[in-house]
């Protein structure tokens, strides 16, 4: 609503002000001043109503039909270069914790970043660092967190080992909140040889129905899963006595993830080149964590208008509630550097028989939602 506000009206020159009512009992002026009008030069009437016509017009603010606000994109949720996001739900926050996405040797830091409502997130720096972890000197990668007993883990790969006589593997961070500063829990790696021919990294700590932990983990077209123990500084054997069984599926690759869903064992991973565009998601269900797990199909994959190189997921269930969240590092369109690697999140669904549909990747990203 507008008001023309005549300040003088015996005056050849009147002051004209205009404002606008925003909302109940707020009012704010359209114009950075006040609008100097001299009404001796004014023919009649019309003259007066076409200049405020202007002017009204001019106030009115404009949005591009083929430009949308940036307000609406909420992808990448924040910026820097980062992938492999681990998702997890603290103290009514969200939290994600990535890997620093950068050559190798730059590798040597981890931050989180954490939010209310999923769109506006605070970042700590350097939760962990390998002045903290002694044996780490390099590509520090994919987070995995777990809170137990007031206490939070964080599981990580460290070092890039290709063979057993290199240092290096899967190792623990530990600390007392979510933001750390997280230390070394054990001096060593937990995880150092390479068994059933998955690299040791990629790890994804799961927690079952029964309230066994496992780790399901594993580079090179490999991935084993593994019963830690109960404070987090080793393994259990199975019943066959074993300590690893490996459950590689069809196609994959590295980065496994799992969880449940109205009893089934969801099992997903990454496949293709991580550098790649063509980089992506894919999925089986089974009735326990052991599978037998048979591909299904693509979750996650790139759109060309919109970002490539989808992949290295994680997922996040909104609690007591059937609200599912993917999380995922992707690439933004043209761009050639395999460390370019940016997070966004976008919704997750199922249909009525229990399948993941087809995740769209979208620049608009999630709407506010406030845990509760």
């Amino acid at each position: 609503m507008f008001f023309l506000e005549p300040a003088v009206e015996e005056l050849s020159t009147s002051v004209v002000s205009l404002t606008c009512t925003k909302s109940k009992n707020k009012q704010v002026n359209l114009l950075p001043g006040v609008l100097m009008v001299n009404l001796k030069k004014m023919k009649n009437i019309v003259s007066i109503s076409l200049l405020l016509a202007i002017i009204i017009n001019s106030c009115t603010p404009k949005i591009a039909k083929d430009s949308p606000s940036k307000q609406q994109f909420r992808n990448p949720v924040f910026t820097g270069w980062y992938a492999d996001p681990e998702a997890a739900i603290f103290k009514k926050r969200y939290w994600i914790y990535p890997t620093y996405s950068a050559g190798y040797n730059k590798q040597v830091f981890m931050d989180a970043f954490s939010s209310k409502d999923l769109i506006s997130w605070t970042k700590h720096e350097h939760i962990v660092d390998t002045t903290a972890i002694k044996w780490a000197k390099r590509a520090m990668w994919a987070p995995a967190i777990i809170e137990k007993k007031g206490k939070y883990f964080l599981f990580f790969g460290a070092n890039d080992i290709q063979n057993e006589n290199q240092a290096g593997g899967i190792g623990v961070a530990v600390a007392d909140r979510p933001e750390g500063p997280f230390k070394d829990y054990l001096g060593k790696p937990l995880l150092h040889q390479i068994v059933n021919r998955a690299q040791p990294i990629d790890q994804s700590v799961f927690k079952d129905k029964d309230g066994q932990y496992y780790m399901i983990y594993g580079g090179w077209g490999r991935c084993n899963i593994t019963k830690l123990n109960d404070d987090f500084t080793g393994f259990l054997p199975f019943e066959d006595g074993s300590m690893f069984k490996e459950i590689t599926p069809k196609g994959y690759v590295e980065g496994p993830y799992m969880f449940v869903r109205k009893n089934k064992y969801y099992f997903m991973w990454s496949e293709g080149a991580w550098t790649g565009p063509d980089y992506r998601v894919a999925y089986a269900i089974g009735n326990s964590p052991f599978g037998p797990f048979e591909r299904i199909g693509t979750v996650l994959l790139q759109d060309t208008a919109i970002a490539t190189g989808a992949g290295h997921h994680s997922i996040m269930q909104v609690p007591k509630k059937d609200e599912w969240y993917i999380l995922y590092h992707r690439r933004p369109v043209g761009d050639k550097d395999g460390n370019h690697r940016q997070v966004s999140i976008d919704r997750m669904y199922f249909d009525e028989n229990g399948f993941i549909k087809p995740v769209k990747i979208t620049n608009e990203g999630v709407v506010k939602n406030i845990l509760r």
